[in-house]
């Protein structure tokens, strides 16, 4: 398996920019990324791994959020967007394969969903992170979509146990309604015989993660199982109502950035 270049060399600050990828091209670049940072760095089993790139069904249907080192031309970073006219041509949105989303049925036409989200190891900042949300806030309140979902992963080196504890902290303080609970279809084991909490052990929380629930994201319920990512999934649903006007502020700020 190849490495990737962790340690290139750079220069102290990156000129970034982001927008929506607008050539087959740009879509591709997006895409060598995902291969990159999924299959090489993390292990992810990728059906399109021998052609260097992470594809699926869904990406012909998306839209991809890309951000661009001006200095170098590369492409680090990207989002993939799926909007409800588009799932409803395809049928589904992603998040169905992992979840039962019959609660949040009536919503649909409401609902845009991004995902496979991922940044080059050398501009993981929090500016890069805050520049590609400025692109997703953008264009959800450009089209006036009313929900952003998407989810969340955790990873499941540790046989599972930061999982555990992150959603046992979320359950307590960012759980949905139930009239928004969606159901995992392969559950993590979280009962009395499978993964437990360990008393007074602190965990951190993906900077991902934390980000959605600070903007005002439910958790949805209990984490799914991904075992071609070998992740804990948790549904996240941000209503865009619930986006405080701080943050909003924050997100609709120029796009263009040092990192």
């Amino acid at each position: 398996m190849l490495k990737l270049e962790q340690h290139r060399s750079r220069p102290a600050s990156h000129s970034l920019t982001v927008g929506f990828a607008h050539s087959s091209g740009e879509v591709e670049e997006a895409l060598r990324l995902r291969y990159q940072v999924f299959a090489e760095e993390l292990g992810a089993q990728l059906p399109t791994c021998a052609l260097g790139i992470d594809q699926d069904e869904f990406d012909e249907y998306c839209e991809h959020l890309i951000a661009r080192d001006t200095a170098t031309g590369e492409v680090i970073g990207t989002y993939r967007v799926l909007n409800p006219d588009r799932a409803r041509a395809l049928g589904r949105f992603y998040s169905d394969a992992e979840f039962d989303l019959s609660r949040l049925e009536h919503l649909r036409p409401r609902i845009v969903e991004v995902g496979r989200s991922c940044v080059h190891p050398d501009y993981r900042t929090g500016g890069t992170i805050s520049m590609l949300w400025s692109g997703i806030a953008r264009h959800v309140l450009a089209q006036r979509y009313e929900f952003l979902m998407g989810c969340a992963s955790i990873g499941l080196a540790d046989g599972g146990v930061q999982a555990a504890h992150i959603y046992n902290e979320l359950r307590e303080t960012a759980l949905s309604p139930p009239e928004y609970r969606v159901f995992p279809r392969c559950a993590l084991p979280l009962d009395s015989k499978g993964l437990a909490v360990v008393p007074g052990k602190r965990v951190a929380m993906p900077p991902l993660l934390k980000g959605y629930v600070r903007l005002g994201a439910y958790v949805c319920g209990e984490p799914a199982w991904d075992p071609d990512f070998n992740t804990a999934d948790l549904l996240l649903l941000l209503p865009v109502s619930r986006m405080t006007a701080r943050y909003a502020n924050h997100f609709l700020k120029p796009l263009e950035a040092a990192a």
